[in-house]
Parts: C-alpha cells; structure tokens; sequence
C-alpha cells in the first residue's frame, strides 16, 4: 500500500480538478458553511464532537483577511444558534499574519471575544509552517491574558517541540497534539517515523504529567495504543482529554476508540479552497491518499 500512496501522490497534479473532488469529497464537508452544520449534526448523532474549520490559509490581503474574520464569526454564531457540540480551528495565516502581526491579534481578538460571549465556544489555533510558530505561540500568548477558550497545536516532528510544550505547560495550556504534515528542513525537524512518533508520545506524557487538557490527534494506531497506555498510567479522566481525527477518514478506527470509551472530535473543514486542501493533505501526508483510494476502493481500514 506504500507504492499506492506514493503513485496517487505523484500523479495528483495532472489530474483533472473534478477528478480530485471525487477524491476529496469525503473528507471536506462542502463549499458552505451550512455543509459543515449538517456534518456536524450528523456527528453529534453519533455522540462524536467536531471542530469547524473555514478553509484558507496565507492571505495577502487585508481585505480577504477581514472576510475571513467575518466566516469565522459566522461559524461560531452557527454553532450558538444550532447548538451544536463544537468549538472552532482556525489558521493566523488566513487572518493576516503574514500581512502585520498587530492587524492579525486584533482579528483574533475580535474572534475569540465573540466567542467568550456565546457559551465560551472553544478557539484552536492551528500551527501552521515553522516560519509561523514563534508568531502563533506569542498570539496565543497574547489572547490567554485576555481570554481562557483559546488553546494551541504542537507538531512533535519539530525538533523544538519538547521545549514549547514544557513552557506552556506551566501556563494551563490546552493543547492539540499531532505529528505535523509541513515540509521541513532536517535541521529542525525529525524526519524517522518512529523518532516522530516517539517525540509525540514524550510529549503527550509531559501534558498529562502538568495536568493539561490534550486533543490527541492522530490516526496511527501505534501511537493510540501508547495514548491509551499513557490515559491509564496517569489515571486520566475522560473528560481530560480527546482524540481527534480527519472527517472521512479510518471511520472503523474512529469508531472503535468511541466504543472503547473514550471522547472523539472530528476536523470538518469546508469552504472553495478545498482543492489546495486536498492537494496539500494528499502531497503532505502520502498515508491519507492511501485512505482516499482505498474507500474509493471499497478496502475496509
């Protein structure tokens, strides 16, 4: 299956587009904001959470950045009026970062105030490329002298990841813990799979060690089972913690860590951007076009 992933990785740019939405619709809820609503209500009936992501990322213009603002703040007003059990993910990227650091805070800060007032609904704060870290820890930073329903992602493929997460440990962080999918240069990221997934478990044992609340995102049933090592060695309650997982994908895995008792929340992204999504999930992460073939495929995984 490795030379499979690998063929529908390198063939993705020459496929037409209608042909790559084939491919993608499964894991993107639709272009509109009422796709991802419905997505969400069908999740909640099957007593899994969900995190809601306007798709977009590295806007250039103050213009788009503010429009993105604007869906975010309809995202989170959507899941006020339909009551619904999520909390929103969103990229700095998408809101100015690259633009001005300043005009970007105070686009977050717009966000995350609207959603302190509707129910304290949760704001993750993706990371995103290594050139943005420093950044998004220091808007997080920022926001947390302010508000308490915002947290962060750390990606344990980057080499400085061990020293962020001890940090903000000490500062009650709630973390998303995830491998990372960004192409980086070895000098700062580990490229080994098992140093990766050795670097997320030691990182996972720090947040539990502080006491931080942790989404643990992944679909690598090795590094489920040292979670679940981990959630028994530290006695932790379910309510302390929550796997996370892409919509669409490895169901039967998604659906057996909620019948093993344990919280799930799924990423359902939607918006027009979803091709450069794809072709960057498909091109990042060779495993999940495998996914995508092997559903088209009709392969159980």
């Amino acid at each position: 299956m490795h030379l499979l992933n690998k063929l529908v990785v390198k063939t993705i740019p020459v496929i037409p587009r209608q042909i790559v939405r084939k491919f993608a619709r499964r894991y993107i809820a639709g272009d509109r904001l009422e796709d991802a609503v419905n997505t969400t209500k069908r999740l909640n009936g099957q007593d899994i959470m969900t995190t809601i992501d306007f798709l977009g990322e590295d806007v250039f213009s103050k213009d788009d950045a503010l429009n993105a603002k604007k869906e975010c703040i309809k995202i989170l007003d959507a899941i006020d009026n339909h009551n619904l059990n999520a909390n929103q993910s969103l990229k700095l990227t998408s809101l100015g970062l690259k633009i001005d650091y300043d005009f970007c805070l105070k686009n977050m800060e717009d966000i995350v105030s609207h959603a302190d007032r509707l129910q304290k609904i949760f704001i993750r704060i993706d990371m995103e490329d290594s050139s943005c870290t420093d950044d998004t820890i220091k808007i997080y930073r920022d926001l947390r002298r302010k508000f308490q329903n915002v947290g962060i992602v750390i990606q344990s493929y980057l080499k400085r990841s061990e020293k962020d997460v001890l940090d903000l440990s000490k500062e009650g962080t709630n973390f998303r813990l995830c491998k990372g999918i960004y192409v980086e240069p070895e000098e700062i990221a580990y490229k080994d799979r098992q140093m990766i997934r050795d670097n997320f478990l030691k990182l996972l044992r720090i947040i539990f060690q502080n006491n931080c609340y942790v989404g643990i995102a992944t679909h690598d049933e090795y590094l489920i089972d040292g979670a679940y090592s981990l959630i028994s060695e530290f006695r932790k309650d379910r309510g302390n913690y929550e796997f996370q997982m892409l919509l669409g994908v490895r169901e039967n895995l998604r659906d057996k860590i909620l019948k093993d008792g344990h919280r799930v929340r799924v990423y359902v992204p939607y918006g027009t951007h979803w091709y450069e999504y794809s072709v960057r999930r498909f091109q990042e992460n060779p495993q999940i076009a495998g996914y995508v073939m092997k559903s088209i495929l009709g392969i159980n995984s």
